[in-house]
């Protein structure tokens, strides 16, 4: 896992700027905190920092390979690598055979000479979480390629004669080319959720979109997909299907639990984590080793719990049932609102999203990782089953089911209780029309799904819903996780997103999918030889939040600080509605406007953003 950024100029020699490229290089020390890297042709430059997890000797970056050149001689291909690639064993057997020999251990050579041998088709063999640039010096040509499902993200700027890149925005915006500008479909993609694929929220930025290669030469940028979620026919009965997810998931987390540096698993104490913990153990204990688990929690957490309709229990009871069951070496890393709070936490958590994102589930996720990367380099993550399996309320909600916009959206329980940007001024929000871009998004990502023949209305209300949840919704959480880990160089990996998982579950019936009346029965039948009966039997849980009502009244404290100091966040909030929220400080929707508006204004604070109506 690393961090990875370059340029590419076809009428420059970047040999003149190496200042800037190392500026945009280091912005990517928190992703690769091992070890950096530069590499140059005349007209391309790249950067890499390494976070070292698979031969930590021989996988150092930009990594290149002599090969002929078009015109006799010899010339050079180059590539800074992010990510794993699962199944780099395989691919390096199969390339022995076709004549490559290799120098390392690194899965970053065998991705180097799959890209030789089979060109941008390459792609199609991988299997894991990638991002990652190619320089092919044989056309002058570059090549960017992300992972199937977005695990790993990446951004691109084109420029008036050629492009920046990098895993994040902030490598991109270090050069003096890429301006920090906003415009209004940026604020939409924020403030809806809706995760528009290739949408950046800053104005001439793209990603490159999941299961895609880029690839930019003198004539300019061309894109083509060699993955996309298709909609099959699912023939096996339930207990086929029970099996097989098994099957796939006991191979997944093989392959993802190898590494050359500590491991660990995340565990919530929900179905999704416990499942990924048991398997981990299973597998472990056959080395003779012990899975390590985290989890997080809060102070005061069991005093101040409060059933809600998205939360009916607390986790540590159920986290402590599974590392009980499977033997594991647990901590509970507890945090406290001094923490959750501190300003110089929300900082570095805006700064590591590039966008005004915060509140206490990114604080929390950062501080949690922080911890647990003291202690290993290698998370494995339960992200993404509720995804994938149907584990959130609303895709049983029966209004849901029949809604015409995206589910989440459309749950009353997830509904921000003041809208998108309830904070905002009322001009800002007319000019974005938020309600008519969300539909816009809807019908947009809708008119991408095939439906069965003869598939049954209900049938087809669900396999959008989940259509939804894994080429929008999943995306979102993903960048969170990614953000947050990578913030103090902590690889988390997803093994629900194995696309061989995700494309198997995705096609099987929803009637399938809740054979036995709960959400996710498949993923729960497949794995419940591994779980505690408490956690087999207990319902969807999200990601904790701190209940202590001290929180809301530090928040309530800075916000009013804002306030007095007339900080330039009020070009884009509105006093009255920061004031009356702080009236309502124990009201939710005052929460996440205070949440809000402090994430926004330290966003402000960093990046001192150009906002640019349409």
């Amino acid at each position: 896992m690393c961090g990875i950024t370059g340029w590419v100029a076809y009428r420059r020699d970047l040999a003149a700027e190496q200042a800037t490229v190392d500026a945009m290089t280091e912005t990517m020390a928190c992703r690769g905190p091992d070890a950096r890297g530069t590499w140059w042709a005349p007209h391309v430059a790249l950067g890499h920092r390494r976070l070292a997890v698979i031969d930590l000797p021989g996988g150092e970056q930009p990594m290149t390979v002599d090969v002929p050149g078009r015109n006799g001689g010899t010339t050079t291909v180059g590539m800074v690598y992010s990510g794993e690639a699962y199944n780099y064993l395989e691919l390096k057997d199969e390339l022995r055979t076709r004549g490559h020999a290799f120098t390392t251990d690194s899965d970053t050579e065998v991705v180097l000479h799959a890209y030789l041998e089979w060109g941008e088709a390459f792609a199609e063999r991988l299997n894991g979480m990638y991002a990652f640039a190619i320089w092919d010096s044989r056309e002058d040509k570059l090549v960017m390629v992300r992972d199937r499902m977005g695990i790993k993200p990446f951004f691109y700027y084109p420029t008036d004669d050629g492009v920046l890149f990098g895993s994040e925005p902030k490598a991109i915006l270090a050069n003096p080319l890429a301006k920090p500008a906003v415009d209004d479909d940026g604020l939409r993609e924020l403030l809806t959720m809706t995760k528009t694929p290739g949408l950046s929220l800053w104005a001439g930025m793209a990603e490159v979109e999941p299961g895609t290669v880029v690839t930019v030469d003198r004539n300019g940028v061309r894109k083509s997909t060699y993955w996309r979620l298709e909609t099959h026919a699912h023939t096996d009965d339930q207990d086929t299907s029970v099996a097989h997810v098994r099957e796939l998931l006991d191979d997944i987390t093989r392959r993802q639990l190898v590494a050359d540096v500590p491991r660990c698993v995340l565990l919530s104490g929900g179905l999704d984590s416990s499942a990924i913990t048991g398997l981990a153990a299973r597998q472990l204990g056959e080395e003779g080793k012990k899975v390590r688990s985290f989890a997080v929690d809060f102070a005061g957490q069991a005093e101040n719990f409060v059933a809600s309709e998205l939360r009916t229990t607390p986790d540590t009871p159920y986290v402590h049932d599974v590392a009980d069951l499977v033997k594991s070496q647990h901590s509970d890393i507890v945090l406290d609102n001094a923490a959750l709070t501190d300003p110089a936490v929300r900082r570095t958590v805006v700064r590591a999203n590039d966008a005004p994102l915060g509140g206490d589930i990114f604080s929390s996720l950062y501080l949690l990782f922080k911890a647990i990367r003291e202690q290993s380099t290698v998370a494995l993550s339960g992200e993404s089953a509720d995804e994938i399996f149907g584990g959130y309320l609303w895709f049983h909600d029966p209004e849901v089911q029949q809604a015409k916009t995206f589910p989440w959206l459309a749950f009353r329980g997830f509904r921000r209780p003041n809208g998108p940007g309830g904070l905002l001024r009322d001009d800002l929000l007319r000019r974005l029309d938020l309600r008519s871009y969300v539909q816009s998004r809807y019908d947009e990502a809708v008119g991408e799904i095939d439906r069965l023949d003869g598939e049954s209305d209900h049938e087809w209300a669900m396999r959008k819903i989940c259509y939804l949840h894994l080429t929008r919704m999943v995306r979102v959480l993903l960048d969170r996780k990614d953000r947050m880990s990578m913030a103090v160089g902590l690889e988390v990996r997803v093994p629900f997103c194995d696309h061989r998982l995700v494309e198997y579950v995705y096609n099987t019936p929803w009637s399938l999918k809740t054979f036995d009346g709960q959400e996710k029965s498949l993923l729960r039948a497949a794995t419940r030889n591994v779980l505690p009966e408490s956690v087999a039997k207990r319902t969807k849980s999200p990601y904790p939040q701190t209940q202590d009502p001290a929180y809301v009244v530090a928040l309530a404290e800075q916000a009013r600080q804002l306030l007095a100091d007339d900080h330039p966040v009020f070009a884009l909030a509105d006093r009255g509605k920061v004031s009356a929220s702080l009236q309502g400080e124990s009201d939710a929707g005052a929460r996440q406007n205070l949440e809000q508006l402090l994430s926004l204004a330290t966003w402000v604070d960093i990046y001192r953003p150009d906002i640019r109506a349409a």
